[in-house]
């Protein structure tokens, strides 16, 4: 794209850093709409206008055979702009591993010298933010879309859209995140009347009457912190939207989002170390019998 002449001057960052970032850390580290001044090996042209960096970056691909941190390499773009005058482009980077998962920046960005600019993301997808586990996706089912509205919007420091999109899926999905626990019970042995109250629960239309119905306690491997996580979720929803700022709607919604992380990994891993371990006693006694 060519340069953005409506201002001569790049105007000062809307956010700037204590110290400029790196080109790879402003790719990988921060969010849409938060201008800053970064340090980077800017390529210098004969009419006076420098190009943006193409460095590889490092980021969470989500692909089948990754699943982890990998490097992604420059494949396409880069904004030319001369110095003190944005540019605008769209940067493309793809997993140097599976080769398949790809990241897009739109980017705005002024040469300050030749060796450091000020930019902003217009914007990136995937979207910003960390990576949000299979696991949860699993959980919460049929409002995964619904989830990650709420992720965006928590990424986005919108507290309040944050909070009533996490709402909407744990109480939604209330009957499915109760079987999954049930599940475990039934694995690890539940004391009396645990998984009649938790069955029970599920015939409630509200999640708060189902949280209050379930008297006993839950198995102690899906407890978090010490704590009942359904009791915790409905600590977190029972604060209205009505009654709080945008600061606080986003601290609970990531309360929220943390508690319903790690309840899902729990489940995850006792089904996973109950399947291991049933293999392995199977396969124990098929030896022994052949002996």
């Amino acid at each position: 794209m060519s340069a953005d002449t409506t201002s001569n001057v790049a105007p000062e960052p809307q956010e700037a850093a204590e110290e400029p970032l790196d080109w790879k850390g402003f790719l990988e580290h921060v969010p849409p709409e938060a201008a800053v001044t970064v340090e980077t090996q800017l390529t210098g042209y004969g009419d006076g206008s420098y190009s943006t960096e193409k460095s590889s970056i490092q980021l969470y691909c989500d692909g089948p055979d990754c699943q982890s941190t990998m490097w992604f390499d420059h494949i396409a773009g880069g904004a030319n702009a001369k110095l003190n005058t944005w540019a605008a482009e769209i940067l493309q980077y793809r997993c140097r591993h599976c080769k398949i998962k790809w990241k897009g920046f739109a980017i705005r960005f002024a040469p300050v010298s030749a060796n450091q600019a000020r930019a902003v993301k217009i914007g990136e997808y995937p979207p910003f933010g960390p990576p949000t586990p299979s696991r949860v996706i699993s959980l919460i089912g049929p409002d995964r879309d619904l989830f990650l509205k709420g992720r965006h919007a928590e990424n986005r420091g919108l507290g309040i859209g944050a909070f009533a999109y996490y709402r909407r899926v744990v109480e939604n999905q209330k009957n499915r995140i109760i079987e999954e626990i049930i599940k475990v019970a039934k694995k690890v042995g539940p004391k009396s009347g645990v998984i009649e109250g938790l069955t029970a629960a599920m015939k409630e239309t509200q999640f708060s009457t189902a949280v209050d119905s379930i008297k006993l306690a839950l198995p102690e491997s899906l407890l978090v912190d010490g704590h009942n996580p359904l009791k915790l979720l409905h600590g977190a929803l029972s604060r209205g939207l009505h009654e709080q700022d945008d600061t606080k709607c986003l601290e609970l919604a990531q309360s929220i989002r943390v508690v319903l992380t790690e309840l899902a990994e729990r489940i995850e891993s006792v089904l996973k170390e109950q399947a291991e371990l049933k293999s392995a006693v199977s396969r124990i006694l098929q030896e022994k019998s052949k002996n």
